[in-house]
């Protein structure tokens, strides 16, 4: 069974009027109150409103770490597998923009890339704007948005409508547990059943990836942190998770190519809200998981201040956010997966991941 892949249409041209009528017209606004403050106000309280406005404009620029709306992707161009580059989907399927071919310091991989923050951002933007090195969708192999993340985190137990299937009580506090980085694959890669495992499920979930380092991060300012959002499958070996091992979770949950990621790294701002979005699973056509994001017991912004309480958040770090109902352990009687399986993963607006078990 072929993947039948549906990337989300961009039109990038409309965002970017936007901007430009709405960030200039905000400009312009504040240019003339302050001309009307200077002819009025005497000295110290025209010092006073000034510091109000840096005030602000810091603020705003935490709560968003990039201001553009862009679809990041990690890819090769075919033929030439192994070598990494860094890009941007161009409007509707047009291709994608190398940056390293805009900018030969732009690093090769997407870790790298997110470290150089909001400089990487911006030449992206600029590359994204100049319409010029875009590798055709053909010559494109798409792979994970991020590999070899310092952390990969997950968030048990995050969706109600998955506790009521459980009949379990509603977590009081975010259950964290992780996968190792080396659990990751692409988009379209195979999942690989393990022989050490008989009972190997699906879990559709939100991802979402670090933009820069923090510690102690308050709640207000954590989507700052946020390079953007992905689709993932936090694929789970439930006799290892549930059983054996003293029924601690990690082995379960990190062998190989049980992590897919993709199928591109969606920023903050390209998102109505990422936490009102459909999400779905499919296996072999078959829709077995649909519920919304909605249904998040805690969100991005909680979860970010929660973790980085413990440990430093760095760039290209990854968060699972928790999968809704419908996994196969909880079916009557539990279904899983077996080897020739396909496996569809779709959030609206974001994209989905087809992998096939094998």
């Amino acid at each position: 069974m072929r993947c039948n892949v549906r990337l989300a249409k961009e039109n990038y041209s409309s965002l970017q009027q936007e901007d430009v009528n709405g960030a200039g017209g905000h400009k312009r606004i504040e240019r003339n109150n302050l001309r009307i403050l200077q002819m009025r106000l005497p000295l110290r309280p025209l010092l006073f409103w000034r510091r109000v406005g840096q005030n602000l404009s810091a603020k705003a620029a935490r709560r968003s770490m990039c201001g553009e709306a862009m679809r990041l992707v990690q890819f090769c161009r075919r033929g030439e597998e192994g070598v990494v580059r860094v890009g941007a989907e161009v409007g509707e399927r047009q291709g994608v923009v190398d940056f390293k071919k805009f900018d030969p310091l732009v690093p090769s991989t997407m870790k790298e890339f997110l470290e150089m923050e909001e400089k990487g951002m911006e030449c992206a933007q600029r590359a994204l704007s100049s319409g010029q090195f875009v590798v055709p969708w053909s010559d494109v192999s798409l792979l994970s948005p991020v590999m070899s993340p310092d952390k990969v985190v997950c968030v048990g137990m995050n969706y109600q409508d998955h506790c009521l299937e459980q009949n379990a009580p509603i977590p009081k506090e975010p259950i964290i547990f992780s996968k190792f980085p080396s659990s990751i694959t692409g988009p379209f890669d195979d999942i690989m059943l393990p022989k050490e495992s008989q009972e190997v499920d699906w879990e559709v979930e939100l991802a979402f990836v670090i933009g820069r380092k923090g510690k102690h991060i308050k709640e207000e300012d954590a989507l700052s942190y946020v390079a953007g959002f992905t689709v993932a499958n936090d694929v789970s070996a439930r006799d290892w998770q549930m059983h054996r091992n003293g029924k601690q979770w990690l082995l379960g949950k990190t062998f190989d190519s049980f992590c897919p990621l993709g199928p591109a790294l969606v920023t903050t701002t390209m998102l109505k809200d990422p936490h009102n979005l459909g999400i779905r699973c499919r296996v072999n056509g078959n829709v077995v998981q649909e519920s919304n994001t909605n249904q998040m017991i805690f969100k991005t912004e909680k979860l970010v201040a929660w973790v980085s309480k413990f440990v430093t958040l760095c760039p290209g770090d990854v968060f699972l956010t928790g999968t809704p109902p419908g996994v196969g352990v909880f079916r009557k009687p539990p279904v899983f997966l077996k080897k020739g399986d396909v496996v569809e993963c779709e959030i609206d607006e974001i994209g989905m991941i087809c992998n096939t078990v094998v």
